[in-house]
């Protein structure tokens, strides 16, 4: 099976940062996670990136993701009407070096 994987852009409202990277720090590990990163891109903007061991765990765990986002909510700026407070993508690794 191959590996999967999801992004997740967002922008934190001034002030927030700290407290977004501790709470990535203690974010579960659930089934199937193989690993989860947060990559700060800007003064106030993020990118997390999750490594799972296939889309069926990613799929089996969007609650819980969803969850986890919305103990985030409060602390994001709206990136577009459209979007929300997240600009997700996801699919399969298809090169890892």
């Amino acid at each position: 099976m191959a590996k999967y994987s999801n992004v997740v852009k967002c922008i934190v409202k001034d002030g927030n940062q700290d407290e977004l990277i501790e709470k990535f720090n203690s974010i579960p590990k659930w089934e199937g996670m193989r690993r989860t990163i947060l990559i700060q891109t800007g003064d106030k903007t993020f990118c997390s990136v999750g490594i799972w061991e296939d889309e069926a765990s990613l799929v089996k765990n969007r609650d819980n993701m969803i969850s986890f986002l919305d103990t985030l909510r409060p602390m994001l700026e709206e990136i577009s009407p459209e979007l929300g407070v997240t600009d997700p993508v996801s699919g399969t690794i298809v090169a890892e070096v």
